[in-house]
């Protein structure tokens, strides 16, 4: 008989169902994904690091976990929530369910509980912090929510960037061009996918200098992706406005944050955020419109970007900024995950760009 669990909210309201995964509490921000697959690279994404997550999908786990669509080290949630974990997954690759991922893993969830009423929950009222537990009662949980640090106040790049520095698959032949990527908290197909466009890949730390990554002879700088709110990285921005004009730069989602506040602009927190694959987006320069994929709470101020940005891209549910580039320097950054997993796939055009843009730049900006 599975053992009852409950997710409670900071606003009071209590959402009852059952244990899945560890059974073991867990607090976090409570967040949800409009992605109809992809819950393993979901469960794996850095940005998703102090957060619970909701996928608005009702059915989880039909087909299983593979060794194939992890996106990280290690489960980067702390906690998860859905309407139904499929027990008997079919697929191919399959080794193991949800629930055993999870308990394998120390993290909880829970199952059995109306995500769709959670989730127009968070949308009219905003994210807002939850506990899961399977412990505790109604009462105690509310009381240990009204305890906990909120989310904004932790830097959690720190706890999801690679302790040191790495070559990405080094036994593969040398290639062309060589990528130096700052780990905010990056996914795995950003790595895959620069090498799919000939550059070779060194990973270092969010708290590596300048000197370390100008010491690998980069020819271009891509600053990842990363959770939490950017106004607490400021030896981040520090790190970035000294980059500028040393090489090609591309910027994704987080790194997008981190080059516009290098110039002095400002960032604002979302009601609910952006996650999922499913976010339209105009490219301003020809009006095309992209499918993306996305996972931030956090966006740039438009009335903040200074004269040397200008702004690319624009989501068309919110009007939010989606992409930035600098007037004169080959520097460039995007909201959204232009690396998908999961998809979809349309915006993996922005990696040729950079390629090209390192191409045009070699030999020439910053010697």
């Amino acid at each position: 008989m599975q053992k009852q669990a409950i997710l409670a909210l900071e606003d009071g309201s209590i959402h009852t169902g059952y244990a899945l995964g560890a059974e073991t509490d867990a607090f976090g921000e409570v967040v949800f994904c409009t992605s109809m697959i992809g819950y393993q690279e979901m469960l794996t994404d850095p940005s998703y690091a102090g957060q619970i997550l909701v996928p608005t999908y009702p059915l989880i786990g039909n087909y299983g976990i593979n060794k194939q669509d992890f996106e990280s080290a290690g489960i980067r949630v702390r906690g998860f929530i859905v309407r139904e974990e499929c027990s008997e997954p079919s697929h191919y690759l399959n080794q193991r369910t949800v629930h055993q991922y999870l308990a394998d893993s120390g993290i909880p969830g829970i199952q059995g509980v109306d995500t769709r009423a959670i989730t127009r929950r968070l949308r009219s009222v905003g994210v807002m912090m939850g506990l899961i537990t399977s412990k505790k009662t109604h009462e105690q949980a509310l009381e240990v929510l009204k305890k906990i640090p909120n989310y904004g106040s932790t830097d959690y790049v720190k706890e999801v960037t690679t302790p040191e520095l790495y070559r990405w698959r080094p036994g593969t032949p040398k290639l062309p061009y060589h990528v130096v990527v700052l780990d905010c908290g990056l996914k795995f197909n950003i790595l895959r996918l620069l090498n799919q466009h000939d550059c070779g890949v060194t990973v270092v730390p969010c708290t590596a200098t300048v000197d370390d990554i100008m010491s690998q002879n980069p020819d271009g700088i891509l600053l990842s992706p990363g959770p939490g709110d950017p106004a607490l990285l400021d030896y981040l921005v520090e790190t970035t406005r000294k980059l500028i004009d040393k090489k090609p730069i591309m910027g994704i989602c987080l790194g997008s944050q981190l080059i516009a506040r290098s110039f002095g602009a400002k960032t604002f927190k979302l009601k609910f955020g952006h996650r999922g694959g499913n976010h339209p987006v105009r490219e301003l320069a020809n009006g095309r419109i992209h499918i993306t994929a996305q996972n931030h709470g956090y966006a740039i101020d438009p009335d903040t970007i200074g004269d040397e940005l200008e702004i690319t891209h624009l989501n068309l549910n919110d009007g939010t900024v989606e992409g930035i580039r600098h007037k004169d320097l080959p520097v460039f950054a995007i909201q959204y995950h232009s690396e998908a997993s999961p998809g979809p796939l349309d915006n993996t055009y922005l990696f040729r760009r950079f390629l090209e843009m390192i191409k045009d730049g070699k030999g020439q900006i910053g010697g």
